[in-house]
């Protein structure tokens, strides 16, 4: 159904079009309203027109956003934000403008996004996001996003859903005290501080706290059944006699997520260092190619010199 969306889906003028198992559906501003209450209004920021947001440099901000300041900046990764900036930047890249690959950098845009948010400026998330639901039929790893925003769109249309595979969100799946704790946060008196001993951590409620449902998913995942791995306590070369804690089942659990997840970016990276080695033979096939019919071009030219030399003599 959501491939049907978007393979169906037009931009004309400001509003979306797309037509489902035969109902045509015409998504205007007063639709988006009732679905998600959001209104048009605000900035329409996009890659094109940062400069919008006055004020703005990226590596000043980025530095401010980090638990450690005096960091030196190269890249913009998510690891390393305090505690409201890093959980607004899983926001963004998974939810609000989410992509197939490369969660773990930010853009410039993701950043905008981020300062805006922190400093309560009121951003046009509908332009936002058709923006991106327009870049994403033209780019195929962004896998069709926003698939519960296009559900309930259908729903809002009244388009038959029965018999269509439909997926339940798995509570490994949302936001709660896990994700915390995998972005090494702990709770501390009633705050979310860094576990490396940093307390550039929450810096308002928004996320000082999760509900009472939040902690039933925690111990959802507590009670899933974990891999039978044990890490025995040691010693260390550096630090003799002192032992090594072993791991709890849901550290182990996370440990096998974040190693699985590595693995698939050495994956990706493989494929990507063959593609580009795939690409560089063949330019490299190019230019002999070029160089042979340069040659070629050259005996023709001296032919013809030669069968005019010949007839001027």
């Amino acid at each position: 159904m959501i491939r049907v969306f978007y393979t169906n889906l037009k931009f004309e003028g400001n509003n979306l079009v797309s037509h489902v198992k035969g109902v045509d559906m015409e998504i205007t501003h007063d639709v988006w309203t009732a679905v998600t209450g959001l209104k048009y209004a605000g900035l329409r920021i996009n890659k094109g027109n940062l400069g919008v947001v006055e004020d703005f440099n990226i590596v000043q901000y980025y530095r401010s956003c980090l638990m450690n300041e005096q960091a030196l900046v190269r890249t913009c990764y998510v690891e390393g934000l305090k505690l409201d900036e890093r959980v607004f930047a899983l926001i963004i890249t998974w939810i609000l403008t989410p992509r197939g690959i490369n969660h773990s950098v930010l853009t410039e845009e993701d950043l905008v996004y981020i300062y805006c948010i922190m400093k309560k400026i009121k951003i046009n998330w509908i332009h936002i996001i058709k923006e991106h639901m327009q870049k994403s039929m033209r780019l195929s790893d962004y896998h069709y996003p926003y698939v519960v925003l296009i559900s309930k769109f259908l729903l809002y249309f009244e388009v038959n859903l029965e018999d269509e595979t439909s997926e339940l969100v798995k509570s490994t799946q949302e936001m709660n005290n896990g994700s915390l704790s995998n972005m090494r946060f702990t709770k501390t008196n009633g705050r979310w501080v860094s576990k490396d001993g940093d307390h550039g951590g929450s810096s308002s409620a928004a996320t000082a706290d999760f509900d009472e449902e939040d902690q039933a998913a925690d111990m959802d995942i507590h009670n899933e059944e974990q891999p039978s791995t044990n890490f025995d306590a040691g010693t260390s070369a550096g630090h003799q006699g002192n032992k090594i804690p072993s791991m709890s089942s849901f550290e182990r659990y996370m440990v096998n997520r974040l190693d699985g997840f590595a693995e698939n970016q050495r994956n990706l990276h493989d494929l990507c260092m063959t593609n580009f080695q795939s690409i560089h033979n063949k330019f490299q096939s190019m230019d002999t190619r070029f160089l042979t019919l340069d040659e070629q071009i050259e005996a023709v030219q001296n032919q013809i010199f030669e069968l005019q030399y010949g007839k001027d003599d």
